[in-house]
C-alpha cells in the first residue's frame, strides 16, 4: 500500500503506533514495525538512560524502521536527542513545543522530523520550520489535548487545506474504518494510540488494560485544562480533580493535586483508583487484549474491506 507516509518512512502500511508514555516501550514499537507499520519508543516516560537501553533493545528486534517520540517539555530532552543521534535513529517525532526549536539540528543528523499539533496555526509553523510531516490529533485523543477541543474529523480538513505536507490524522482512530474515513478527509496516515496499549506488548500494567476494556461510551474526559488538557478515565483522582475544577480551583491547587508520577502511578504501576488512566475515546470499542500484530492486520483487513464496500456503491 503506498502513500506519502509510506514512501517517507520506508514501511508498507500508513500506520504509525503512538508514542505513549508509559505504554509504547520497545516490544511494542518493534512488534508493529514488524507487522509493517512504523513503532515509535514514548520518550516523555523514560530517562535518557532508559531510551538507550530501548533504542538497543528495538534495534536488536527489528530491521524495520523505528521512531521515538519526544515530547519537547522533557527537562532532558538534549540529552535524550543526543542518545537519538548516536544511536541512528532515523525517525523522531516531536510533540507539546515550538517545532522549530530542534527540527533544523534533527535534519543535519539525517532524521526525519514529525510534529503534533492540535490547530492550524501549529501545522502552518510546522511547514515553516521544515519539518517533513505533520500528526493532526483531534481532542477524542487520549494524553494531553489541545485547548481548542477541535476533533479530529473537523481537524484533518482544516490542516489538509492549509498545508501542504503529508499529513498523519490521529485521535480516535482504532479500527480500518476509522483509518479510511481520515484518508478520504485528506490524511496520507494514521496514528493509533488507545487500541494498543491493549496489546499484549505494551508496556502498560495489566490491570490499566483491564480498565480500558471496562471503560464505555463516556467513560473518559477532558481535565486539568488550567494546567493542560488531558483525557482521563474516570477513578478517584479524576473525581477530585473533577471536584476542585469545579469549585474554581486555581492552576497552582491543581498542580498540586496532580503531583508527580500520577501518570507512571496509574499506566505503569497500576493504580487504577489514584494514579493518571490516560486513554482516548475510542477506548469504548476495545473488546480484548492480542498481540500487536494481531491488531495491525484487523485495522487492515477491515481497511481493505471498507475501501471495496465504497467500490461497490
Amino acid at each position: 500500500m503506498k502513500s506519502r507516509i509510506t514512501s517517507l518512512f520506508g514501511i508498507d502500511f500508513p500506520v504509525i503506533q503512538a508514542g505513549m508514555i508509559w505504554c509504547s516501550g520497545w516490544r511494542l514499537a518493534s512488534a508493529v514495525s514488524n507487522a509493517g507499520g512504523l513503532g515509535l519508543l514514548g520518550a516523555g516516560s523514560m530517562s535518557p538512560e532508559v531510551l538507550e537501553d530501548q533504542v538497543r533493545k528495538c534495534k536488536s528486534t527489528t530491521d524495520k524502521p523505528f521512531g521515538v517520540n519526544v515530547p519537547m517539555l522533557y527537562s532532558r530532552i538534549e540529552e535524550q536527542l543526543d542518545i537519538i543521534v548516536r544511536e541512528g535513529v532515523k525517525i523522531v517525532f516531536t510533540s507539546a513545543g515550538n517545532p522549530a526549536k530542534y527540527t533544523t539540528f534533527l535534519k543535519e543528523h539525517g532524521i526525519t522530523v514529525v510534529h503534533v499539533v492540535a490547530n492550524v496555526k501549529s501545522a502552518i509553523k510546522c511547514e515553516q520550520a521544515g519539518v517533513d510531516a505533520v500528526v493532526a490529533e483531534g481532542f477524542e485523543a487520549g494524553g494531553h489535548n489541545g485547548k481548542e477541543e477541535t476533533t479530529t474529523f473537523t481537524l484533518i480538513p482544516q490542516v489538509r487545506q492549509a498545508v501542504q505536507l503529508p499529513l498523519i490524522a490521529a485521535g480516535g482512530i482504532a479500527t480500518g474504518r476509522g483509518m479510511l474515513a481520515a484518508m478520504v478527509l485528506g490524511a496520507d496516515g494514521v496514528q493509533v494510540g488507545s487500541r494498543f496499549v491493549a496489546s499484549e506488548e505494551s508496556s502498560a500494567h495489566q490491570a490499566f488494560k483491564q480498565k480500558i476494556l471496562e471503560t464505555g461510551d463516556g467513560g473518559t474526559f477532558l481535565a486539568l485544562k488550567k494546567v493542560g488538557p488531558v483525557r482521563l478515565i474516570r477513578n478517584s483522582f479524576f473525581q477530585k480533580v473533577h471536584e476542585l475544577e469545579n469549585s474554581g480551583a486555581s492552576p497552582e491547587l491543581l498542580t498540586e493535586l496532580l503531583g508527580k508520577g500520577r501518570a507512571k502511578l496509574g499506566m505503569f504501576d497500576g493504580n487504577i483508583d489514584e494514579g493518571e488512566l490516560e486513554i482516548g475515546q475510542i477506548s469504548a470499542m476495545i473488546g480484548d487484549i492480542r498481540p500487536a500484530a494481531a491488531i495491525f492486520r484487523e485495522i487492515m483487513d477491515e481497511f481493505h474491506v471498507a475501501v471495496n464496500e465504497i467500490k461497490n456503491w
